[in-house]
């Protein structure tokens, strides 16, 4: 507490060191048209994920968010995982109280049904999707572009619930040299450098590290289990931009990381890792990846992206193994054709997964012999934007995939975009979405004995059907914007995939749920730069997700879905280059997985998660910064099930376990950190 008090001391010396006469700026000082320059929502924005090509935000007949590097700067955090939980309708879901792993929920759906894209590439899926999110550091960002609803017509599989777009720094523009230094009262120590070098004159790359390490154990609820997980973490990141002629692109990256995670007992050690006497989690990651993009030389527009990643997991969950490796390669061409006031692009995709684990999951028919997934999923699309006027645009999509055990998948696309004059924008999308069978993303935990795992041959892939309404509202105020983005949405799903545990003991069967789900919602943002130096981003949702059964009229919650939730993040920049950032998000009641007889509640309270921050920069290109996490203290009541019998040695005794409760890590909702400070200082060389 005492180095909490240090920070807040410092907090208010920066706040209080600016005269009052710093209130009264005019509304057409120089500082408020760098604020109205760095808004959030920016007007008119380029954007290439709601139509793989570069345009205008204002134009683009899909409703894509976009956030900057400096919004995410407002809240500093080591990874993108903890960073966009600052977006409205996206919340990063720990689904372990013990690892603290996770996975990012868009509109309420579950981590799968989100497709996480890097430059455009889908490098992480799947098992990184829950191992690898949270070692993808700030310092890479250059933006964040979402579009939320299914987008399966033009990125396949695991497009269902939306698309989150994290775009690097061009190594053309980057700044020469960077480093960002941070700690926390916690003992979180992160570290981000950058350096930009020339190859010649038409080249240039950029080298990236991070570092975060987390090694001190607390235990502040008494439960004898660490309250966050301990982290070791590095990250490299190499990328190369290419200038050519007539402004082709091209570029290629390079990433390594590896990471140590671990959770569990307070006195843990490695000496148990894998032992049966003193519980832990703990999660070693390897991961390699590489991407790139290329212009061919031509006078047509034709790209070609490509990616691949190797993921190797090695882990320990007290003393059951799971180890696991997961390849992906990812090949894509595509044609740009302009034709008067149409639009045209035409793409061939093809996508190779190989995933191998410990369990009967990757196991023959036999039980014997290993049998690892292989699965290659080719696509086509075809995509049509066509102006009609100033004030129409259409975009018509249609998608192909082959899988084979799902064979032919087809997704199409509709989307309107009514923009009467430039303060006014309606866009209508409507589409399918489709998620082809995955062993990993169904039930990877539950794959521990020595079953066979049997897929219907008639499985039918996941489909949704997706509307979405977005209005875009620029209303003048002064010399200032002031922006309503509100969103309605409806998805259905059907043929869920699902594991079957009961039917067959020696066996798991996948096969389609009977039932459907359902997604539906809507969201407001309101964006405002006073004529003083204050502006705000306010964001609000309603969820409604639920699955139906057909032999039930009652409809199950999803869990982790909470009814209410929004973010909130107010900038305050006072004369002398110091800014006050208050943000933070509020989430209402949602359903958490209890068990029979469960003395905790089935639902969550009100709660919000809220960070202050007070930063000066200066001329010679340092920036000192310090804030309070988690400012309301809060953390979530009993977490972890039976946290002093975590290998339910005594789960049948009658008298001091009469509901037969077992050790159970998947009730946590909300981090276990409670308040903290945090002190960091950066650096950039243009």
């Amino acid at each position: 507490m005492k180095k909490i008090y240090f920070f807040t001391v410092l907090l208010s010396f920066l706040a209080s060191s600016q005269n009052q006469d710093s209130l009264q700026l005019p509304a057409n000082d120089a500082l408020n048209e760098s604020l109205h320059k760095e808004k959030v929502s920016a007007i008119d924005d380029v954007i290439i994920t709601g139509s793989l090509k570069p345009v205008s935000r204002s134009k683009s007949p899909v409703a894509v968010e976009i956030y900057t590097s400096k919004f995410f700067q407002k809240n500093p955090t080591p990874s993108i995982f903890e960073s966009i939980a600052m977006i409205n309708g996206v919340k990063p879901q720990l689904n372990c109280s013990v690892c603290n792993t996770g996975d990012i929920h868009i509109n309420g759906l579950e981590g799968p049904y989100t497709m996480i894209l890097i430059d455009g590439m889908p490098i992480v899926s799947s098992l990184s999707t829950v191992y690898g999110l949270s070692g993808i550091p700030n310092s890479l960002v250059d933006r964040i572009e979402v579009v939320k609803g299914p987008a399966s017509s033009l990125y396949g599989s695991e497009a269902m619930g939306g698309v989150i777009n994290i775009i690097t720094k061009n190594a053309l523009t980057a700044p020469k040299f960077s480093v960002d230094m941070m700690t926390t009262t916690w003992s979180e120590n992160n570290l981000d450098l950058s350096t930009k070098f020339n190859l010649g004159l038409n080249a240039a790359s950029i080298l990236s590290l991070n570092y975060f390490n987390f090694t001190k154990r607390f235990d502040e609820n008494s439960d004898n289990f660490t309250d966050g997980a301990l982290q070791n973490r590095i990250s490299v990141f190499n990328k190369y931009n290419f200038k050519r002629a007539e402004n082709r692109q091209a570029s290629f990256a390079l990433r390594y990381l590896y990471e140590d995670r671990f959770g569990g007992e307070m006195q843990w050690t490695k000496a148990n890792r894998g032992g049966s006497d003193i519980y832990g989690e703990s999660i070693y990651t390897n991961r390699v990846e590489a991407f790139g993009l290329y212009q061919w030389p031509l006078k047509e527009q034709i790209f070609t992206q490509f990616s691949y990643n190797f993921h190797d997991q090695n882990s320990y969950y007290g003393n059951s193994l799971f180890s696991a490796t997961q390849k992906v390669a990812f090949l894509q061409t595509y044609w740009n054709k302009k034709l008067k006031n149409h639009d045209l692009l035409f793409g061939v995709t093809y996508k190779k997964t190989h995933y191998d684990d410990s369990t009967p999951g990757t196991k023959a028919a036999n039980g014997i012999d290993n049998q690892p997934m292989n699965a290659p999923l080719a696509g086509i699309f075809v995509q049509d934007q066509w102006d009609v006027g100033e004030k129409n645009t259409f975009l018509l999509g249609y998608r192909l995939d082959y899988d084979k055990i799902h064979h032919a998948v087809h997704s199409p696309r509709f989307a309107w975009k009514f923009s009467p004059d430039a303060l006014h924008a309606l866009r209508l999308n409507i589409g399918t979405g489709f998620r082809v069978v995955n062993l990993f993303t169904e039930d990877h935990a539950a794959l521990t004995g020595s079953r066979e795992v049997v897929i219907k041959d008639n499985l039918m892939p996941e489909r949704s059907f997706n509307g979405n309404l977005n209005y875009l509202w620029k209303i003048p105020v002064s010399e200032q914007i002031f922006t309503v983005d509100a969103s309605a949405f409806y998805t259905y799903f059907t043929n869920k995939i699902t594991g079957d545990f009961d039917s067959d003991p020696d066996k798991i069967i996948y096969d389609n749920l009977k039932g459907y789900g359902v997604s539906r919602g809507f969201s407001l943002n309101f964006d405002y730069t006073f004529s003083f130096p204050l502006s705000f981003l306010i964001g609000v949702s309603y969820l409604d997700v639920y699955q139906k059964f057909d032999d039930s009229r009652e409809k199950v919650q999803q869990l982790h879905a909470p009814k209410w939730s929004g973010t909130y993040s107010l900038t305050y920049r006072f004369q002398n280059n110091i800014a006050v950032d208050f943000n933070g998000q509020f989430y209402g009641p949602m359903r958490l997985p209890t068990v029979t007889d469960d003395f905790r509640p089935e639902y969550s309270p009100f709660y919000s998660l809220a960070n202050i921050q007070v930063s000066k920069s200066f001329s010679s290109g340092f920036e000192v910064y310090c804030g309070v996490k988690n400012l309301f203290n809060f953390t979530p009541d009993n977490p972890i099930l039976r946290p002093f019998d975590p290998f339910d040695r005594n789960v049948d005794d009658a008298v001091s376990n009469p509901n037969r409760y077992t050790f159970d890590t998947t009730y946590g909702y909300a981090p276990m950190q409670k308040i903290r400070g945090f002190l960091g200082i950066k650096y950039s060389l243009k």
